[in-house]
């Protein structure tokens, strides 16, 4: 999940909740504003709604070598 700066200057900073045992409850966006007392911190990585929808893009089209990898070693674990 990236950092998403709003064309306003807003942030979309990804959140996971987890419980008191370490359980991943759920993955959500919380939004900075600029101002905010960690905006400055989030402000350097993020990225527009623009490249981060490019980089998921190109990660698409380019991840068939790694998605092959990744399952004949998930097929291997299933022989096992």
């Amino acid at each position: 999940m990236y950092v998403i700066r709003l064309a306003d200057g807003t942030l979309r900073v990804p959140q996971s909740l987890t419980s008191a045992d370490g359980h991943l409850i759920g993955n959500a966006y919380v939004e900075v504003q600029p101002g905010d007392p960690d905006y400055d911190q989030w402000l350097p990585e993020s990225l527009t709604e623009e490249e981060a929808d490019s980089r998921r893009r190109r990660w698409e089209e380019e991840n068939d070598d790694l998605e092959r990898e990744f399952l004949a070693f998930k097929a291997e674990q299933e022989d096992a």
